[in-house]
């Protein structure tokens, strides 16, 4: 009897360290999961916090540069109106499976929240004369300084004696902290391909005022000209064409010259709307603009390649200045 109470007295001791194995494994389990839970969430913390730290220094930054109210940057302009346009640098490559790639730089005299304004006005339809007519204009996203809008607007076209208006679908992605807007077609019609954007930086006019100083933003440029620098704008744009249908030379080379042409006219309103916000401002400086009777052998002649050169020719400084009406 002595020998069956040793064994069974053995045999709870097994169970005992049996029962105690399971319970230290279970307690080692619930260590390590929460020690991967507390390094996943401080992992987490830190990665959000140098996230935030990301997005203050980019807010600090566009702050940096857009400090200045655009009043009183106009302001300066009133003080010195003084500015002569430009033609326009204007490059076209023709890249495999489209008509055109037309890259166009040009300084312009205003601040690029200025010419932000006119390039993304819903009614700019009155500065820009190709645009006939704007068929809808829908918002699909606002984020404030961000808006994503879909535009259907008709312009109008002319080649050789022939004339009419074609209906453009695009979606726009205008962002005025980086004065930049993007197009794309979304809906196929006489054009394939339509696609490209807009971008303005910032341009000190007034640079040599800073003397041997090189300033790298709006802040120091404001700093270094005690406030009397002007800010105008460097624009550059970017576009694409491809129309629906093949079209062979020498068709391709007049349609190519229509599309250059048609953009330089664009421009060239811009440039006629900023001489008259100039004007407006209170200046009385002088700005180059196409007279009226210009204007006309212009409009009747500009889409004749021929007389391509000969319309630049008559678009260059040594025009007639006329003074632009305030309305």
């Amino acid at each position: 009897m002595g020998d069956v109470q040793t064994t069974t007295s053995s045999t709870d001791n097994s169970s005992e360290k049996v029962n105690a194995h399971p319970n230290f494994i279970s307690f080692f389990q619930k260590k390590v999961r929460e020690s991967l839970k507390y390094l996943y969430k401080q992992s987490m913390t830190e990665y959000r916090v140098a996230a935030l730290e990301s997005d203050l220094l980019t807010v600090s930054r566009n702050k940096e540069d857009s400090f200045l109210s655009l009043e009183s940057q106009l302001c300066a302009w009133k003080d010195n109106p003084a500015w002569v346009d430009r033609p326009a640098d204007i490059k076209v490559t023709i890249p495999k499976g489209t008509l055109s790639k037309l890259s166009l730089s040009v300084d312009v005299g205003l601040p690029p929240d200025a010419v932000y304004n006119i390039v993304t006005d819903p009614d700019n339809k009155r500065v820009f004369k190709n645009i006939k007519e704007v068929i809808s204009r829908k918002v699909i996203v606002d984020e404030g300084s961000r808006q994503v809008v879909e535009l259907e607007q008709a312009a109008m076209w002319r080649f050789l004696l022939w004339s009419g208006t074609i209906s453009v679908n695009v979606l726009v992605d205008q962002n005025r902290d980086d004065y930049t807007m993007k197009f794309k077609q979304i809906k196929s019609g006489f054009m394939e391909k339509f696609e490209g954007s807009w971008k303005m930086e910032p341009l000190f006019v007034d640079e040599e005022m800073c003397g041997a100083v090189k300033p790298k933003s709006i802040k120091e440029y404001v700093s270094c000209t005690n406030g009397k620098g002007r800010i105008g704008s460097k624009l550059r744009l970017e576009q694409l064409i491809q129309p629906a249908i093949v079209v062979p030379p020498p068709i391709s080379w007049y349609l190519r010259g229509i599309t250059t042409k048609t953009t330089e006219m664009l421009i060239n309103d811009l440039l006629a709307e900023t001489a008259r916000i100039r004007e407006c401002s209170g200046g009385g400086g002088r700005t180059d603009v196409i007279s009226g009777e210009e204007e006309e052998e212009e409009e009747g002649d500009a889409y004749n390649i021929k007389e391509r050169w000969a319309v630049r020719r008559r678009n260059n400084p040594r025009h007639s200045h006329k003074r632009l009406a305030c309305v």
